[in-house]
């Protein structure tokens, strides 16, 4: 922060912080595909920048907030709020809010709205990448035949997860199925991914059949089809279920086989890809179904299979 400078005789025609945050995002969701929940991560983190930015300018109030000029942002104002962050934070979440940074002043830098980005110099934090939860075949069979209600919301809840661990999608993924993203003839399903890329994945017929009870059922009792297109799983209200909650019967279900692994949505798509490295499958396979853009995001789920590469070492090396 240029410490000299005083903000309240800033020229009105000098970029305004906050304006250009609310553009950028604007540009997220339309030049990048990036989703809603990606988009309010990055508005929060921001959000939070320019508060302590406005801090040190000596401005508490909101209105005041808008009177932060783009160029009243230097790199010892970035440093000061990574060193503020590295207070009470993880190394993951300071990189994560530092990754926000840049991407936003790179934008102003690729429309001249700046000559200068001051995240430019600021090396990202290392931080130790964490194991993957996820849960063991036998584990995860045992969830999966605990959801034994015979109710609608009970056939709907075990047709999420075994969707779910079937195709290794994405929670937001499942939630955002359509009924006619299912094809019971090939046993796939279309999917809207991040940045809005649709892929092709197979479901098993498990699953698809898990589904077709669920429908069958909904149908039975409230006129519901499937001649329709509309959200594939509907919550009490015939609403579209969403993340948040497939994480709450998750949770309930975990409660009640008392597993011992605390596992999240995410936990099971961390067990499909797990399980299928296990089984020996192709990384760049694995890739496919994740909808990984990059190898690498993979790859992290190949060293929780050390122990099956362990077992052929000591089996097939010489000098074991």
């Amino acid at each position: 922060m240029a410490g000299t400078r005083t903000v309240d005789c800033l020229p009105m025609t000098r970029p305004m912080l906050t304006e250009q945050i609310d553009l950028f995002l604007q540009a997220l969701a339309s030049e990048k595909g990036y989703s809603a929940h990606t988009i309010r991560a990055y508005g929060h983190d921001l959000a939070e920048f320019v508060g302590y930015a406005a801090g040190g300018a000596g401005l508490s109030e909101e209105k005041e907030k808008r009177l932060l000029a783009i160029d009243d942002i230097d790199s010892l104002t970035v440093r000061g709020y990574l060193g503020l962050l590295h207070r009470k934070n993880e190394k993951s979440t300071i990189a994560r809010k530092l990754s926000a940074l840049r991407s936003f002043f790179r934008h102003l830098v690729k429309h001249r709205l700046t000559d200068e980005d001051p995240t430019a110099a600021i090396l990202t934090p290392k931080h130790t990448r964490r194991m993957p939860s996820y849960l063991t075949v036998d584990d995860m069979f045992r969830l999966l035949d605990q959801a034994v209600d015979d109710t609608v919301l009970g056939l709907r809840n075990r047709a999420l997860f075994e969707t779910l661990y079937g195709s290794g999608i994405r929670v937001s993924e499942l939630t955002g199925l359509n009924v006619f993203d299912v094809d019971f003839s090939s046993g796939c399903l279309r999917v809207l991914g991040k940045g809005g890329r649709e892929r092709i994945v197979p479901v098993g017929e498990k699953a698809l059949n898990r589904i077709q009870t669920y429908r069958d059922r909904l149908f039975a009792q409230t006129g519901i089809g499937m001649v329709v297109d509309g959200p594939l799983f509907l919550n009490k209200n015939k609403g579209r279920l969403t993340s948040r909650s497939v994480a709450r019967i998750l949770e309930a279900l975990i409660r009640k086989c008392s597993l011992a692994v605390p596992i999240s949505p995410h936990g099971i798509r961390h067990s499909f890809a797990t399980h299928l490295l296990d089984a020996g499958a192709d990384l760049r396979k694995v890739q496919e179904l994740l909808g990984h853009k990059s190898l690498s995001t993979t790859q992290k789920y190949t060293h929780v299979s050390i122990d099956r590469l362990m077992a052929a070492y000591d089996k097939a090396h010489p000098r074991r």
